[in-house]
């Protein structure tokens, strides 16, 4: 019987996901050994310096991607928003698992909400999304870049470094942390999160037939559909995928709805625009067209030559 084994990143959070994704193959039916091999990627490495400073979100994709391409392991768990559109055509996503709560959430130090935050109030954050999102709600607020696992995260806020951060809410509920640290849900409405955040992504080699198989037994029809909407809309806009840019696709009886917000570093210029239909690329390029007609082209330039 063949051995698998999951490539995941070492953090707290990495491993509870690789360990749910485990338990979901076995309750597919799955009876082979399943073995895991952690790895510290250069983004879990380098933590002095902002993401886009250090290469993007593909810092925490390349190095277990080599592991893959060398058959060293048979799969990766990765967050979903982690990985680029532009994902090598050796590999494949075998399976989108049921989606977590997308939304962010505000975690404060005195359980202050986002609108009852002092002026000049410190918001911990390492998005460039979250930052310009904030900024065109509480134009008086600060943010500054935080990095680091979820504890560290909240550590540094307990510790006085910052009045407030924001986290995903996926995260938390994994490490079932939500119902102690959350002040406040940041509603998607009006605080759209990254595309595909919440949804993992189960990475193995395109020609690998056998694990394409088994790991397709724990994909969610409607986690794939949404997440492929968002990240299709996502690449009419900014290919590079750099921008603060917000995504976000609910699909109910059959009617896919694709919500979209682009905002300046500032947060001076905020675009927001949602479309409704059933095929994912018309109504992503509804949505996009809508967004381009705003100015969405000059907002997302001037903020990568900011970043």
């Amino acid at each position: 019987m063949r051995e698998l084994i999951v490539g995941s990143r070492e953090s707290k959070l990495a491993m509870i996901q690789t360990k749910l994704v485990i338990n979901q193959l076995k309750e597919s039916g799955i009876t082979q050994p399943i073995k895991i091999e952690k790895i510290a990627t250069k983004g879990d490495k380098i933590l002095n310096v902002a993401l886009d400073k250090v290469g993007g979100t593909n810092i925490f994709i390349n190095d277990l991607e080599t592991l893959l391409k060398d058959k060293k392991i048979d799969f990766a768990v990765h967050s979903m928003k982690d990985l680029n559109a532009d994902m090598d055509p050796q590999f494949t996503i075998a399976a989108v698992p049921e989606r977590e709560d997308p939304r962010d959430a505000l975690i404060s130090k005195d359980h202050l909400k986002l609108a009852d935050l002092a002026k000049g109030a410190i918001i911990g954050t390492s998005s460039a999304r979250r930052s310009a999102q904030i900024k065109a709600i509480r134009p008086d607020l600060e943010t500054q870049w935080i990095r680091g696992p979820i504890d560290s995260r909240i550590e540094q806020l307990n510790n006085g470094n910052f009045d407030a951060i924001v986290l995903a809410v996926a995260g938390l509920n994994r490490m079932n942390l939500s119902d102690e640290v959350i002040t406040e849900y940041l509603e998607i409405d009006e605080f759209v999160p990254s595309v595909a955040q919440g949804a993992l992504a189960i990475q193995c080699r395109a020609d690998d037939e056998e694990m394409v198989q088994i790991l397709r037994g724990i994909n969610n029809p409607i986690a794939e559909a949404t997440i492929r909407a968002e990240r299709y809309t996502l690449s009419l806009l900014d290919e590079d995928d750099k921008a603060p840019i917000g995504v976000y696709a609910s699909l109910k009886d059959n009617q896919l709805t694709i919500y979209v917000s682009i905002a300046s570093l500032t947060g001076t210029d905020l675009l927001t625009a949602r479309a409704t239909g059933t095929d994912y690329k018309q109504v992503a390029k509804q949505v996009a067209n809508e967004l381009v007609s705003k100015g969405a082209l000059d907002v997302i330039e001037q903020a990568k030559q900011e970043l």
